[in-house]
């Protein structure tokens, strides 16, 4: 039987195949303005130093990435943007998968004094102003195999209709379809004690992942202020996790032969959120603040709860009258439920440097710090990206995970530290 990464990639396959046709069935009917492919091969590998806490698992893990782009546009100014994204993994094989993080068709034009578009199929949707935590970003599922900062999302099934005007942005969305967030299999690292079963999902709501969600924003810009409010009523991106003590199966595997599994549980919520900024030259000061009911807490129980991210960042713009600047970042995370929070950021504070050479090469340095105030645990991250050639560029990452309290979500996590490095062909 062929593995389970190669059914992906063949799928993979099959669907670039579809949407090469696609593409040359509309030129050959002519009224073609524009088309173009773009993309990235990447190269990546793993390297974890400590070693590994749970049976099975590498120190390291190779694989690679293709994410090619494909633009269209008719003379009307109609557009089809698909964009897949496939990722092969040595030692995880749920790292190893497939999604169309973009495939839709885009119709804009003038309604009254302002602008509408109209977006039909998979997209993704960014709300948000903060470098540490995309808190009112909640649109699409996020795609934790990627990296565990949580700021890689998957695309969405949705209808997405934009208006705008003199008097701001207004953004509608309906989802028809829920995506399931990615976790770590039993041989990946960056996974907890024990493994989340896929296959043993729950959704709060009878029509499952099949319920429609909801979303809307209004945007506006006031002098210096800018500004979003949002709201969100549907299924929960983040899930629950309920424990399975005993799955039956096959003895020997995770879950099965009567050893315990978590599995993810999607619980119906609603959310409120608004996000600010305020540019003053060199220096912005951000704001992301949610309040979502209907969401259970570490302890199981449901409860409605705020949380913020507050801070800035400065700008020192040709440093010591090179070409060169310097962003110095600082924020405060703050979660209401202290420590029945559900994520790592209970009550944090975020630092980070970032150096932009502005040089050729477009070499861009940033190194950061997550300072837990209730607990003495740190994690410290480390990203270098750098264009090698034309074609070529360098991405090296590295992030350590210290003094992580036994009491604490993530303490499972306490031997993951790791470095990355990518090589990416970009054509």
């Amino acid at each position: 039987m062929p593995s389970r990464a190669l059914l992906r990639f063949l799928w993979f396959g099959v669907c670039m195949i579809g949407v090469t046709l696609h593409a040359a069935s509309s030129l050959a009917q002519g009224g073609i303005a524009e088309i173009d492919l773009t993309g990235r091969l990447s190269a990546e590998s793993r390297w974890f130093p400590q070693a590994a806490l749970f049976p099975g698992q590498d120190a390291h893990a190779s694989g690679f990435v293709v994410e090619p782009n494909l633009y269209i546009e008719d003379e009307a100014g109609r557009i089809l943007n698909v964009t897949p994204f496939f990722r092969y993994d040595s030692a995880d094989s749920r790292r190893t998968h497939f999604d169309l993080r973009e495939a839709y068709a885009l119709f804009s034009g003038a309604l009254g004094d302002g602008d509408w578009e109209l977006r039909l199929g998979i997209d993704r949707v960014f709300w948000g102003v903060v470098e540490s935590r995309h808190l009112v970003d909640i649109v699409n599922q996020i795609d934790l195999v990627e990296h565990p900062d949580e700021k890689t999302r998957m695309g969405q099934p949705m209808a997405y209709v934009t208006w705008s005007s003199d008097w701001g942005v207004v953004e509608l969305l309906g989802m028809p379809y829920h995506r399931e967030r990615t976790f770590p299999g039993g041989k990946g690292r960056l996974r907890a004690s024990l493994v989340i079963d896929h296959d043993r999902v729950e959704y709060e709501h009878e029509s499952g992942k099949w319920h429609p969600d909801f979303a809307a924003r209004y945007s506006h810009t006031l002098g210096l202020l800018d500004f979003g409010a949002s709201i969100f009523n549907g299924t929960a991106r983040e899930p629950a996790l309920g424990l399975c003590l005993d799955c039956g199966g096959q003895p020997g595997q995770p879950g099965q032969g009567g050893l315990p599994v978590l599995y993810p549980v999607y619980n119906q919520i609603r959310q409120y959120g608004l996000d600010a900024q305020w540019t003053t030259g060199s220096l912005l000061l951000k704001l992301e603040a949610i309040r979502r009911s209907g969401a259970p807490n570490l302890a199981g129980m449901e409860e409605t709860f705020n949380a913020f991210v507050v801070g800035g960042e400065y700008t020192f713009f040709s440093l010591w009258d090179s070409d060169a600047d310097l962003t110095l970042f600082a924020e405060w995370d703050r979660d209401g439920r202290g420590r029945r929070a559900t994520n790592f950021y209970e009550n944090d504070l975020f630092g980070a440097l970032r150096l932009m050479l502005n040089d050729v090469q477009g070499t861009e340095m940033t190194v950061s710090v997550l300072h837990d105030l209730d607990r003495n645990q740190r994690i410290y991250g480390v990203e270098l990206a750098r264009r090698l050639t034309d074609t070529f560029s360098l991405d090296l990452g590295a992030v350590a995970i210290t003094n992580i309290d036994p009491d604490d979500l993530y303490y499972d996590l306490r031997r993951d530290s790791f470095v990355q490095l990518g090589i990416i062909y970009h054509f």
